[in-house]
């Protein structure tokens, strides 16, 4: 207890708890946008019980990665070398996720543009997914997402009680966010292209972050808000001349 009043105490805490849950909350744009294009495939009945279910274990194992921090930092040691750079497994992870992001969006974006082609690599005849399977992929993409943050949150702060707070933070807005944003997406088929790109410009980026070019986060997120921004006037427009 005097610990955590200590802590309570110093300003420098509250500054780091503040930026750890910004970080958090911003990391978690990139599950939510996921989260939402994958259990949108499931039926209706079992999409926003999919989106709980699968935020809520997220929850758990970030609590439970975090339970590991001394392991998870060692993560960062590099194994070996290639391509005259140390890969760790922190490094491979990313590579992993990054892939996976890639094949999942671009299988996405070639159903979205072509729902009927026929027998392919991407199978997308296959349009709807197991409910299993959706919380499965929400769970395998937030431990790549989860270890990247930890390692973050580890240079910003020693004190677990501090990344544990911002975890629990993060994850209630993303719970609050999850069904409205859903909806949204699902009300405006053309959301679904432009976070399908942004799916696939964070899968590249953490692919290159995994080879050791690290991308600024700025950067990123500046470029899916100017995006952003753009798609909210096209549907302003449209809404008009709907409107005439």
């Amino acid at each position: 207890m005097d610990y955590l009043v200590t802590l309570a105490a110093d300003p420098a805490i509250w500054a780091a708890l503040a930026t750890l849950i910004a970080m958090e909350v911003v990391l978690g744009i990139d599950n939510l946008l996921f989260i939402s294009i994958l259990t949108n495939k499931l039926p209706e009945h079992q999409q926003s019980s999919a989106r709980r279910i699968g935020i809520g274990l997220a929850l758990f194992l970030r609590l439970a990665l975090l339970g590991t921090v001394a392991f998870i930092v060692q993560l960062t040691t590099p194994i070996f070398s290639a391509f005259g750079h140390g890969f760790s497994w922190r490094d491979l992870i990313l590579i992993a996720g990054g892939l996976f992001l890639v094949w999942k969006a671009t299988k996405e974006i070639h159903h979205t543009i072509d729902p009927d082609p026929g027998s392919d690599m991407f199978e997308t005849k296959k349009a709807t997914i197991g409910y299993g399977a959706a919380i499965g992929q929400i769970l395998l993409l937030d431990l790549v997402f989860s270890i990247d943050s930890i390692i973050t949150a580890v240079g910003m702060t020693e004190h677990i009680p501090i990344m544990v707070i911002a975890v629990l933070v993060a994850v209630a807005v993303m719970l609050l966010a999850a069904d409205p944003l859903a909806r949204f997406i699902h009300k405006n088929p053309t959301i679904v292209m432009l976070a399908l790109g942004f799916l696939l410009m964070i899968g590249m980026t953490l692919i290159a972050e995994g080879f050791g070019a690290h991308v600024p986060k700025g950067y990123i997120y500046a470029a899916m808000a100017f995006s952003a921004g753009i798609e909210g006037l096209n549907m302003l427009a449209r809404r008009r001349r709907r409107k005439t």
